[in-house]
């Protein structure tokens, strides 16, 4: 929409809403903070979402999405193994380049206090990037550290520019300081209840308080640590506290125990919110003892073929946003979990990354589709939501279809294991045989070595690094070795449902 448009609109929805008029800049800005939080909590803004840019460009998947912290920029990163960054309010790309990445990109994040100049990544070679954009349109990317495994997610701390967290599959978490080319950090290696490696798909850094963050995984519990505490006599490597809801706490075998695919704080820090594989979402609050139930519950949406996201709206987080294997985008009132919006996501069918913009009404997501979608309040009128009930009903039927066909068969899980196996070993062989060097603008030196019983160091970097190797420094201790080189468990812990989406990634 014309901004002058825009402008207009919702001077004439805040005289509707509250009564009278909002103050709007030439952008169609609302310039005063505390009518602009209200006016974006509400849900006349919610119920008139409408796709107002496609940013088109990327040639896979787009797997991450992400708002610089002023809101003027975005970033997004693919299976194309590029990154774009986007003017989102012309709806045109900025700059592309490539990663270096060998694999799936699975974040990308601005980091604080960079003036949208430096970009952190990970990916499914489990490399840890950092990407410097000069005022020349020149990138310089570096290789901070490697996970063993796929690295799926990435932490910054709102009010540092330097420190940030990664985890991965290999279940390590690390944290990484810009500042510091021998100062990547392994924080800990997360095991499961039978002391196994547990992969790590999530992790985020609670708002309120930068010593603490949670991670999740392939199992049901949402773990919340406190740094000051890692390593200590009093708590070594347990979590200071665990969250899941008490129906998932006991699974009845390997294969039909659920796991969270994605958790986040909201804007304070005083709740968790955790989405299930083919199950719901759940609401924790932080505040209550460690192995609480959940306090709310959302429905109606399907999470299985991906490793989904899930996310709070709103400048107090007052709404659930939630992909769905449909195609669509749900969203759901917190207080009362009734369904308030639901958009046409994505057309290939699957919606994995939302991400609300830090200050204004807006919302960006991306699935398998090959661009980002740009929602904004500028419908004329409210979405009337007609055929909600027939979703929700064919997302129900599919998960309970899934259900009923059981976990997977000794053969399966044979042949989903050979596999795996080869696949790692393909990835190797294209890390260690400098895949970067055919990349397009490509030039890694491709040193990496990501054997089982390698360190999860930053053994690597790309040419255009102007530093040595960077070196991890292991607080855990000695008897925290990670039995990370036994493939065969992969098979045993993935469920039917996730081979799908291994082999076709």
């Amino acid at each position: 929409m014309d901004p002058r448009n825009r402008k207009g609109f919702l001077k004439n929805l805040s005289l509707l809403q509250y009564g009278s008029p909002l103050i709007v800049n030439n952008c169609g800005i609302c310039s005063s903070p505390q009518l602009r939080k209200k006016l974006n909590s509400s849900s006349s803004l919610v119920k008139r979402f409408r796709t107002e840019h496609r940013l088109q460009g990327h040639r896979g998947c787009v797997n991450s999405i992400n708002f610089s912290f002023e809101g003027d920029r975005l970033v997004s990163g693919s299976d194309d193994l590029k990154i774009f960054t986007w003017d989102w309010r012309k709806g045109q790309s900025i700059m592309s380049f490539q990663s270096h990445h060998v694999a799936n990109i699975f974040q990308t994040k601005f980091m604080p206090g960079s003036m949208d100049t430096t970009i952190v990544s990970c990916a499914r070679d489990g490399q840890i990037k950092v990407h410097l954009l000069s005022g020349r349109g020149e990138v310089s990317s570096k290789t901070l550290a490697k996970h063993k495994d796929s690295a799926h997610k990435l932490s910054v701390e709102h009010d540092s520019p330097h420190v940030f967290m990664s985890c991965g599959e290999d279940g390590v978490v690390m944290q990484l300081d810009l500042r510091d080319s021998r100062a990547t950090t392994k924080l800990l290696a997360c095991k499961d209840e039978k002391n196994r490696r547990l992969p790590l798909y999530s992790i985020f850094t609670d708002p309120s308080n930068s010593n603490c963050f949670a991670i999740s995984g392939r199992d049901q519990f949402a773990r919340i640590y406190d740094k000051r505490t890692l390593g200590t006599e009093a708590k070594g490597m347990s979590p200071v506290k665990l969250y899941c809801p008490d129906h998932l706490k006991e699974a009845s075998d390997e294969f039909s125990k659920a796991n969270i695919t994605c958790l986040v704080y909201s804007y304070d820090g005083t709740e968790l919110l955790c989405s299930y594989n083919d199950e719901d979402i759940y609401l924790f609050d932080t505040s209550h003892s460690s192995g609480s139930n959940y306090i709310s519950k959302y429905s109606g949406h399907r999470n299985s073929a991906t490793v989904k996201g899930v996310n709070f709206y709103g400048p107090h987080s007052e709404y659930i946003v939630s992909g769905s294997d449909c195609g669509n985008v749900f969203l759901w009132d917190k207080k009362t979990t009734n369904i308030v919006q639901c958009l046409i996501g994505d057309h290939e069918g699957v919606v994995n990354c939302l991400e609300p913009h830090p200050h204004q009404p807006v919302l960006a997501v991306s699935g398998l589709d090959h661009d980002v979608k740009v929602f904004t309040p500028t419908a004329k009128e409210i979405a009337k939501l007609e055929d909600l009930s027939e979703k929700v009903e064919a997302n129900n039927t599919a998960r309970e279809r899934a259900r009923d066909r059981g976990p997977l068969d000794p053969l399966e899980a044979l042949l989903f294991r050979h596999i795996m196996r080869r696949y790692r070993r393909r990835l190797r062989d294209f890390s260690d045989g400098g895949m970067e060097d055919r990349m397009e603008n490509g030039n890694g030196n491709g040193n990496d070595n990501d054997n089982d019983d390698s360190d999860s160091s930053g053994e690597s970097s790309d040419s255009s690094s102007e530093h040595g190797p960077y070196v991890v420094h292991d607080v855990m201790g000695d008897n925290n070795t990670s039995s990370d080189s036994d493939d065969s468990s992969d098979a045993d812990r993935l469920p039917r449902r996730r081979i799908a989406r291994c082999i076709q990634s």
